[in-house]
């Protein structure tokens, strides 16, 4: 059956395509505004992540990218009166923040091997109260 969360995410998966769809330049000299805004949001997100998790790490900027979206087209669908707030259910919530933190938790341990969990001791900690 088809409930509000489903319906409202729907609604957010095509409000996200529509806007990327209708902005797309098709490899036009001039960019239309829409092009130019995306291009600007692109831009300006790619180089906070860059500051976060480095330069060598361009591989996860889509990702990072399309969570911001979703997450700001579902904040902004929410705040038509009368609509469902997608993003204030616990489960798209929970779903998202454990999908990424056991994402990042694998993709980590995978990298660093077990010397992922020295990130989390400060310096000159003594091995008495690791």
């Amino acid at each position: 059956s088809l409930t509000n969360l489903s319906l409202y995410a729907i609604l957010v998966l095509l409000s996200v395509i529509s806007l990327h769809f209708y902005a797309n330049n098709d490899f036009n000299l001039v960019p239309n505004k829409g092009s130019i805004a995306l291009e600007t949001s692109f831009a300006s997100l790619s180089s906070m992540v860059r500051n976060q998790i480095g330069g060598l790490n361009e591989a996860y900027i889509p990702f990072i990218y399309t969570l911001f979206f979703f997450v700001l087209f579902g904040n902004l669908i929410s705040n038509i009166p009368y609509s469902f707030a997608i993003n204030a259910s616990a489960i798209v919530t929970l779903g998202l923040s454990l999908t990424i933190f056991l994402g990042v938790t694998i993709l980590s341990l995978s990298k660093h091997g077990i010397k992922f969990f020295s990130f989390f001791i400060p310096g000159g900690t003594p091995l008495a109260l690791v």
